[in-house]
């Protein structure tokens, strides 16, 4: 990071020239090449990268006047580098890191950068989050007083880290070691016991989980802050090219059309590509998933913004401040979305729901606060659940040829791993409504303080019970 910043910081100082975008041949004709630079592991934003890309649909948008060069990053900061010296035209990154973007180019005409569209987002913050080792006996952030915790610095997942540590009522700065890590050094750091924590944007937290690599002490959902990850692009290009801007709009508008109409087949294509598990993927980029996708420029999401720039402040990243205001340019999204623009960016359901008819309980699957899923061995659809515990009947009869099971926490809606979640069993509940599934232990011990008569259950004992009716 300081490497990044001591780039971007001479490149300021001499007013850098931006580059002429490339050029090329193609069948005898000559194209004028876009640069798109993007984070395949980061599922976030596979809208506007690595879904886009597998897709074409950007290059058939752009037709044989251009050549598209995707140039994949770990994080944004490269990313950010690269459009101040204007290696970069479009690029894709999350919350805290489009700020220093925005602040590192703000000063520089050349180079001055626009948020023009969202690719996914989660209003309570559940794309960030926290983890420990397996065994580790921490079990809330202030047990972590004194460790070694990484982070990508001025990320997302640092971020939220920062503002989770300060409202447990510790300094980020004097109660902890915030190590800088590349996402996937940090994650080697936890497994061999470098770092005793792992704060991290997606999907890398999910990914230790289902890994048996982690254990999730923190859920971003608990700071109930808004966490995205947006399209930035720089502002002289978009001047210059206004086709391009479009055409990569509608593309993206394509791409989230898709996701939302074939979860599993884009879960399993960002997969292969990634390398990561479709398991994961699909825990955030499916039916119901941790990520809404929706391109559009929240309002919600532009206060979360605001809201972030003091903490920017006070991590270390040389941060002076963000006019955020005149950062977001909507101009161009409504011009590629058309009337339906302004309804639809008061809209904050996830359009992408779990719906259908639960095959064990009966009746529709129609509540988001409850419906869960199952993805069984070896199947080309998943079924939806109307809740936990009838997702937990479902996974008893289906036995071993279950892929994966998620289901909403009980108070946040963070969708997570059934069988990694923190059950609780509530006698006084309806039948179909007797466990309780929490994402961290934390959550469920508060969840305890207002429900005396919920009590813990093992997930194991739960399938159990729930087979049997719910009643053992």
């Amino acid at each position: 990071m300081r490497v990044t910043l001591a780039v971007l910081t001479l490149l300021a100082a001499t007013g850098c020239t931006v580059a002429a975008p490339a050029s090329g041949q193609a069948g005898g004709q000559d194209r004028t090449t876009v640069v798109v630079g993007y984070q395949s592991k980061t599922i976030n934003t596979v809208t506007a990268g690595t879904l886009l890309r597998s897709l074409g649909y950007l290059e058939k948008r752009l037709g044989d006047k251009y050549a598209v060069e995707w140039q994949d990053f770990e994080t944004g900061a490269p990313i950010t580098a690269k459009m101040v010296a204007g290696k970069i035209d479009i690029g894709s990154m999350g919350d805290y890191p489009l700020l220093i973007n925005a602040s590192r180019t703000q000063h520089i005409p050349a180079a001055r950068t626009e948020l023009v569209s969202i690719t996914g987002y989660n209003l309570r913050g559940g794309l960030n989050m926290v983890v420990v080792p397996p065994g580790s006996t921490a079990k809330t952030l202030t047990d972590l007083k004194g460790a070694k915790i990484s982070a990508s610095v001025g990320s997302a997942g640092h971020g939220t880290l920062v503002q989770a540590l300060e409202r447990a009522g510790l300094d980020p700065a004097a109660d902890t070691e915030i190590v800088n890590h590349q996402p996937a050094v940090g994650s080697s750091q936890l497994e061999s016991g470098g770092v005793q924590g792992y704060a991290q944007f997606v999907a890398w937290p999910g990914l230790l989980v289902f890994q048996d690599k982690g254990r999730l002490i923190y859920d971003g959902s608990a700071l109930d802050v808004p966490t995205f990850h947006g399209v930035v692009l720089r502002e002289a290009y978009a001047e210059e090219h206004p086709e391009v801007v479009d055409a990569f709009l509608k593309a993206q508008m394509d791409a989230t059309r898709y996701l939302h109409e074939h979860p599993l087949e884009a879960a399993e294509s960002v997969a292969r590509t990634t390398g990561l598990p479709a398991e994961v993927v699909y825990l955030y980029n499916g039916r119901g998933g941790i990520s809404t996708f929706d391109v559009t420029l929240k309002p919600q999401l532009k206060a979360a913004h605001e809201h972030d720039v003091p903490f920017l402040k006070r991590i270390g990243t040389d941060f002076p401040g963000v006019d955020v205001p005149a950062f977001v340019n909507d101009t161009y999204l409504r011009k590629a979305y058309g009337a339906a623009y302004d309804t639809d960016v008061a809209r904050l359901t996830n359009p992408a729901a779990i719906t259908g008819t639960d095959p064990v309980c009966g009746g529709p699957v129609d509540d988001p606060r409850t419906a869960s899923e199952l993805w069984p061995a070896g199947a080309t659809t998943t079924r939806p659940a109307a809740t936990p515990t009838c997702l937990l009947r479902q996974i008893a009869k289906a036995g071993d040829t279950v892929r994966a099971a998620y289901v909403p926490d009980t108070v946040t809606g963070t969708k997570w791993f059934a069988a990694d979640s923190v059950w609780l069993r509530d006698p006084g509940a309806t039948a179909n409504a007797r466990f309780l599934p929490f994402t961290t232990q934390d959550g469920a011990d508060a969840y305890r303080e207002d429900h005396p008569k919920a009590e813990p259950i093992s997930y194991e004992a739960a399938l159990k019970a729930a087979e049997q009716g719910g009643d053992t």
